[in-house]
Formats: structure tokens, C-alpha cells, sequence
């Protein structure tokens, strides 16, 4: 078969292996995460079907499978149907430039860089990446719309000014990457990264950070979990979805989670690389699945130890923190670059920022106290509208009875 021939077939198979790996990552990552966030808590968690619970996601996808699909009344029934289709297409479609290996991996003749370990290696990739994430956001518009429920529709709006806040934020605070880098293929930055002898994180500090937050925002992840919090609008613009519909949904969230980690290993820590181009042992994912699961399992931290935070406080720290200092960070690194500074300049200046931003972000919440309760102990103080009841039961004397009698006539029925 000619060259084309062999990166056609090639981009198919490598398509179709990704797929079924990111279905099955995300099955057991369901269970991982319950099994986690059960150790935060104490907790056994499921473990009665299989040993250790390892076939509880099977038993998951079966009971969603036989479970009743319920399509409301008032519901636009094909935008209804759509809606989680989107999501899952184009959760699966943005992991297809995530590369696990070099171009060379399996050899330097045309057959070996057809089957290299990743579905293709766009030349604008990362801005691949952001383009197919953008789209994610009408599966949940016309979820809410869809539905005929006035509160998943205004969960859904919510969902999309949320997403789209951070979309601005999460494009800027990897230009640092790209001008570190020189390029926007997702393979190159790793070679980038390879051939300077660093990991971006340390160059770019405050742009992981960001990233970070951003990302976790993006995915709808706790603390940000805003679009599914159902004590407010009931449950968002899932409200009306049931059995497999509802389980595309999450299948989504998953598989953007899994994205969103596999990208900032890319990005910040090299990828597949530990040092070298070549991986371990000619097989270079292994770094690369330790790093996506480290990210991973931050993720299942996060939602085992953060409160939701308030609507109007999210809104607020994505358009007056992140999206300034993300603007700050692009600056800075553009004036590194530009002078040819070295990458640590880069680095120390990112911290004293980060640093400033903590003080001041303290100071402002200490200012808010007031003046008879500042300090430390004051700014984690529970809000006003809370109150803590404590107290001690007061001993009983000798001559007080152990029980209350009802008198006659006391006139309790």
C-alpha cells in the first residue's frame, strides 16, 4: 500500500483503539473515584460485585441499560435526543491530537510513523483541542433548552456563561507555552520541552496554575461543579435526562476530565518524556499514564475536599483574578522571550506574582472581617447567616427525677 494508503488505515484503527480505551478508562474511573473518595471518608466503598468491586461498572452499564428512558411531555424531542450525543462526540473527538509517544517511536520508516502513538499530529493542534472543547458547551445549551424545564434551562445558561468565562482564561494561560515552544503541535511542545532540558512547569508556573483552575472549570468538576448543583436549580440541565442519556453525560465529563489531564501533561510536564524523547524501554506512554493519573486522582481529591462555590463568587474570580493574572503572565513571558532572557526569569517572576496575589487575596479578606475579629482563625469563620450550637448537658442532682409524669388534666391527647 502507498504512504496514504498505510496513514489512513492507520488513523482508523489508532481511532477506534482510543475510543474504546477512553470508554473503559471511563467506566473504571467512576468506580476509582467512588473507591477514593470512599478512603477520604472513611468508607468502605463498592466492592460486592467482583473482587474489589471491579466489575461494578459493568454492573453500572447494565442497570442503565434496562433502566426506563422518560422524555418529558414539553420536550423538543430531537434536540432531546442530540444533546448527549454532542457531548460524547466531542469529548471523544478532542483527545485525537493527545500524543503518547513520539513520531519515531516504532521506527523511522513511513509504515512505522503511520501507526506512531497518537490518532494524527496537527500542526495547530492545541488550538484543535480548544476549538472541539468550545463546542461541548451547546450539547449542554440544548440539554436545558431541550428539556421543557424552566430550572434545567436556567442551570443550562448557567452553565454556559460559566464555561465560556473560563474559556478565555484556560486560551491564555498556555500562550507562555506556545511562545517557550515555538509551535502549537501537541508533539512538538513535548520535543520542545525535550530538547530545552525542562518541563515547562517550571518556567511557567503561574500559567499551570491557571490552567489548572480553568481546566477544572471547563470539566464542571468540584468546586466548580455549578452546572449540576442540584441543591440550587434542582439538577441543571440533567434534570429531565434518565438511564442512558443521563450516563452520555457523565460518559462526557469523564472523558473531558481525562482530556483536560492528558493536555496540561502535555503542556506543562513533558508528556511522554522523563528526560528523554525515547520514554522507557521503547514505551514511552508509561510516563505519560503515570502523569494522567496523578492529574486524575487531583481531580478526585478536589471533589473529596472543596465546598461548591457561590455562583456570583465563581463569576467573579474568573473574570477579576483569573483572566488579569492570565493576561499578566502573557505579558511577562512575552517581554522573557522577546529579550532572551533565561527560562528561570520566567519562572522566579511567575512566583513573585503568585506570591503577591496570595497576600493581597488575604489581605482583602481580612479587610471584610471586622474589626474586633481579624486574624487567621477570622477568615475562615463560618459566614453570618451560619450558626454554631454548642453546649453541655448540665448534670442531673439526686433529688431531681429521672422522668417526667403527665399530670391529670394536663390536657395532652
Amino acid at each position: 500500500m502507498s504512504d496514504l494508503a498505510w496513514f489512513l488505515v492507520g488513523a482508523l484503527v489508532k481511532g477506534i483503539i482510543a475510543i474504546v480505551a477512553l470508554l473503559t478508562a471511563f467506566a473504571y474511573m467512576t468506580l476509582i473515584e467512588r473507591r477514593i473518595i470512599a478512603r477520604f471518608q472513611r468508607r468502605v466503598g463498592p466492592n460486592r460485585a467482583g473482587p474489589q468491586g471491579i466489575f461494578q461498572p459493568i454492573a453500572d452499564a447494565l442497570k442503565m441499560a434496562f433502566k426506563e428512558e422518560i422524555i418529558p411531555t414539553n420536550a423538543q424531542r430531537v434536540a432531546f435526543l442530540l444533546a448527549p450525543a454532542i457531548s460524547v462526540i466531542v469529548a471523544l473527538t478532542a483527545f485525537a491530537v493527545v500524543p503518547l509517544g513520539g513520531p519515531t517511536t516504532w521506527g523511522i520508516s513511513s509504515i512505522a510513523r503511520a501507526w506512531a502513538p497518537y490518532v494524527a499530529d496537527l500542526n495547530v493542534g492545541i488550538l484543535y483541542i480548544f476549538a472541539i472543547a468550545s463546542l461541548a458547551v451547546y450539547g449542554i445549551v440544548l440539554a436545558g433548552w431541550s428539556s421543557g424545564n424552566r430550572y434545567s434551562l436556567l442551570g443550562a445558561l448557567r452553565s454556559a456563561a460559566q464555561m465560556v468565562s473560563y474559556e478565555v482564561s484556560i486560551s491564555l494561560a498556555i500562550v507562555g507555552v506556545l511562545m517557550f515552544s515555538g509551535t502549537l503541535s501537541m508533539v512538538g511542545i513535548v520535543e520542545a520541552q525535550a530538547n530545552q532540558g525542562i518541563w515547562f512547569v517550571l518556567a511557567q508556573p503561574l500559567g499551570f496554575v491557571l490552567y489548572g483552575i480553568a481546566a477544572v472549570a471547563e470539566v464542571n468538576r468540584a468546586p466548580f461543579d455549578l452546572p449540576e448543583a442540584e441543591q440550587e436549580l434542582i439538577a441543571g440541565y440533567l434534570t429531565e435526562f434518565s438511564a442512558l442519556r443521563w450516563s452520555l453525560f457523565q460518559m462526557a465529563e469523564y472523558i473531558n476530565m481525562i482530556t483536560a489531564s492528558s493536555v496540561v501533561a502535555t503542556l506543562f510536564f513533558g508528556g511522554w518524556t522523563l528526560g528523554a524523547l525515547n520514554g522507557v524501554f521503547g514505551a514511552p506512554f508509561i510516563w505519560f499514564f503515570i502523569k494522567v493519573a496523578f492529574f486524575l486522582f487531583v481531580f478526585v481529591w478536589l471533589r473529596a475536599t472543596l465546598p461548591r462555590i457561590r455562583y456570583d463568587l465563581l463569576m467573579r474570580f474568573g473574570w477579576q483574578v483569573m483572566l488579569p493574572l492570565a493576561v499578566l503572565n502573557a505579558l511577562m513571558t512575552a517581554a522573557v522571550v522577546a529579550y532572551g532572557l533565561a527560562w528561570w526569569v520566567s519562572g522566579a517572576v511567575s512566583l513573585v506574582v503568585m506570591l503577591l496575589a496570595t497576600a493581597l487575596s488575604y489581605a482583602r479578606l481580612r479587610r471584610s472581617q471586622p474589626a474586633g475579629k481579624r486574624g487567621l482563625s477570622a477568615v475562615f469563620e463560618p459566614p453570618a447567616s451560619v450558626r454554631l450550637v454548642s453546649g453541655t448537658l448540665a448534670p442531673q442532682s439526686a433529688e431531681q427525677p429521672q422522668s417526667t409524669s403527665v399530670s391529670a388534666g394536663s390536657g395532652v391527647n
